[in-house]
């Protein structure tokens, strides 16, 4: 049993700030009050008790390859199967691997994550690695595998089926890289296997100009109306919608990950992250690649907020932005957490408060160093 007092709560999915206690009893929030007490009393004097971070959106295995392929278009960087990321994996040990993920890891927690959405590439292998990788870090991790087969599109579809089964006895889904690198047949085997399994499937999709344009000239339909068409239940990206894409979206109700900075760094556009909310799209946040960008989330919503503002000229929510870290994929992914209520998990980060908004202190000014104390798992991690 844990209380944390004194501190200034964000508290339920609004994250109204207000001056309570809480209660932790083996990791629910039992009770979020000025007057909640019991167990080891943290004392959150001068901070904002905040829930942790969720990470929607990461390549853990690029750890390994950080700054490589600087300047290079996106496709020559990551396309699989002989983008440089993949080479570089390729030719690097497994222990190397396992190694650096393992120190991404604790870099999330040293910034706020407690939870995170790993596309892994390799196969039943790559699956192995990360939860080897993860031993003794105490994240909560979701992990979506592929198969190599799945780039093959002579493969008969009753092959694809078997080895999404295969990847789902070890993954909680799928996510796969995009539509050049797979037929719509065998997407829709892959959704649907993944849809009787209970688990997720996710794919990016118009992440960049170019690919769209394939899509329309190959199928006559963007990758989003494929994504769709196909049953994902998950799309990464949307830098680049065409036509009727979010309207589409909107009408489905599949949430979309974000990820601004890795958008940035591979000079591929801006996310139309208010274009989005707008429509009452479910909007979720990651940081992507290892190579491009650190996973720490505070830099990614700092960023997110900002080049929005710019990108539309116009004011758009802090509190929108945070909610894309925090109760948006607490609850896309059924998580039960995400937000500090009574009943819900207790992944909570105690923050130094720096400025008299508490939703603008966290984005904009909040450091590791700023973070004093993370409770997942009913633990005290630090």
């Amino acid at each position: 049993m844990i209380t944390i007092r004194n501190g200034l709560v964000l508290c339920g999915p609004e994250m109204e700030p207000v001056h309570a206690n809480v209660l932790i009893e083996d990791n629910i929030i039992t009770e979020v009050s000025p007057y909640a007490s019991g167990g080891r009393k943290i004392d959150a004097k001068g901070c904002i008790v905040a829930p942790a971070l969720i990470n929607s959106h990461v390549h853990l295995g690029d750890s390994v390859a950080k700054d490589r392929g600087n300047g290079e278009k996106i496709e020559k960087i990551v396309k699989p199967p002989y983008g440089i990321k993949h080479q570089i994996l390729k030719k690097t040990p497994k222990k190397g691997i396992i190694a650096s993920m393992s120190s991404t890891m604790l870099e999330m927690l040293d910034t706020g994550t407690t939870s995170m959405v790993d596309f892994r590439e390799g196969g039943i292998e790559g699956l192995q690695m990360a939860y080897e990788a993860s031993k003794g870090i105490p994240i909560r991790r979701l992990v979506l595998g592929r198969h190599e087969s799945f780039l093959n599109t002579s493969n008969e579809l009753q092959q694809i089926r078997e080895d999404s089964k295969l990847i789902l006895n070890s993954a909680d889904g799928i996510g796969l890289s995009g539509f050049g690198e797979i037929s719509d047949d065998a997407a829709k085997i892959i959704t649907e296997t993944c849809t009787k399994e209970g688990k997720i499937s996710a794919i990016h999709a118009a992440e960049y100009e170019e690919v769209q344009i394939e899509s329309l000239k190959a199928t006559g339909k963007t990758e989003v109306e494929r994504a769709l068409e196909t049953g994902f239940k998950l799309l990464i990206h949307l830098t680049h919608p065409h036509k009727d894409d979010l309207d589409i979206l909107a009408k489905k109700n599949v949430p979309v990950v974000s990820c601004p900075r890795s958008n940035g760094s591979l000079a591929v556009g801006i996310p139309p992250l208010k274009e989005m909310w707008d429509r009452g799209i479910k909007l979720l946040l990651g940081t992507d690649n290892i190579m491009f960008n650190s996973p720490n989330m505070f830099r990614e919503m700092e960023y997110a907020l900002k080049v929005t503002r710019g990108y539309y000229r116009q004011y758009f929510s802090p509190l929108e932005i945070l909610k894309m870290a925090t109760v948006n994929p607490g609850r896309s992914l059924n998580l039960k957490l995400g937000y500090i209520e009574e009943g819900m998990l207790a992944d909570i980060m105690l923050v130094d408060q720096l400025s008299t908004d508490p939703i603008l202190s966290l984005l904009n000014r909040t450091e590791s160093k700023n973070i004093i104390g993370l409770i997942t798992d009913g633990k005290v991690v630090y």
